[in-house]
């Protein structure tokens, strides 16, 4: 009977592996034969809105080509929207608009303005004046309508000395870049060549000032951070400014100072 227990042992784990497999067996061909609970469905509540189809740059008379109807959450709806392509057709864009941005009232010029172009963009109450200014000076690929720019002019003033002859001063400041383009222009006998035009919003007066910086000088623009609309007035800058900002500050002279006495009378020299 001793040497038999041992093979009672062995037959006995045998049987409880067997076991167990064919337990563990139905109970994966039972997972995999049953389909996992369907997730509920959330419907997110939508409505019919009006949005670019493409970039739509300002100045545009809408057309069907720039705008597409999408839905959009209610809950976020922006103001002043539109639902449908009609309420759309003719209006005239005041602001840049990136592709599926959605149209709205505040970017939109009037009903009444169906025009497009610098007209419908600028401000009733202040003039459209065209600039020439060269490659360097217009910094071109910088500039784009919608930003803002100070003007400045150099030019020579009468009854000056030569140093102090020339000056250069701004003129207009934070004025608003209603278009950017190129014109051919021939100078004497030479081949046109294309000229940088920028298009600026002035009022009447900084329209004379304009028209004068141009004939009396040589116009450059500074390009504005949009986040800086303060107004500094400066008295320009001349030549001797210029060459006094490159000097070094004069050194204090190290002098000795001895007292001398002679007799009853003292007194003080300096080397």
């Amino acid at each position: 009977m001793g040497q038999k227990r041992p093979l009672l042992f062995l037959g006995a784990a045998i049987g409880i592996a067997l076991v167990t497999t064919v337990l563990i067996y139905q109970w994966l061909a039972g997972q995999q034969g049953s389909e996992p609970e369907a997730q509920p469905v959330v419907e997110i509540a939508g409505a019919e809105i009006a949005v670019a189809s493409s970039d739509v740059p300002w100045g545009t008379p809408l057309t069907d080509e720039f705008i597409r109807v999408v839905s959009y959450p209610e809950e976020i709806l922006p103001v002043g929207h539109f639902k449908t392509v009609d309420d759309l057709k003719g209006r005239v864009v005041l602001a840049n608009l990136k592709k599926n941005e959605p149209f709205m009232e505040s970017k939109l010029a009037p009903i009444d303005v169906t025009t497009g172009g610098v007209s419908a963009v600028m401000n009733p109450n202040k003039r459209a004046m065209a600039v020439k200014v060269n490659e360097v000076v217009g910094l071109p690929g910088f500039i784009k309508p919608g930003d803002h720019v100070d003007v400045m002019v150099t030019f020579e003033r009468q009854g000056a000395s030569k140093t102090d002859k020339k000056i250069t001063k701004v003129v207009l400041e934070n004025s608003l870049v209603l278009a950017t383009g190129t014109q051919m222009e021939r100078v004497d006998e030479e081949e046109p060549k294309a000229v940088k035009v920028i298009t600026l919003e002035v009022t009447l007066e900084e329209a004379e000032k304009l028209a004068m910086a141009t004939n009396e000088g040589k116009i450059r623009l500074a390009l504005r951070s949009p986040l800086n609309p303060d107004i500094k007035k400066t008295r320009g800058a001349k030549l001797t400014d210029l060459m006094r900002s490159y000097q070094l500050a004069p050194k204090a002279s190290k002098r000795v100072k001895v007292e001398v006495i002679k007799g009853k009378d003292k007194s003080v020299r300096r080397f």
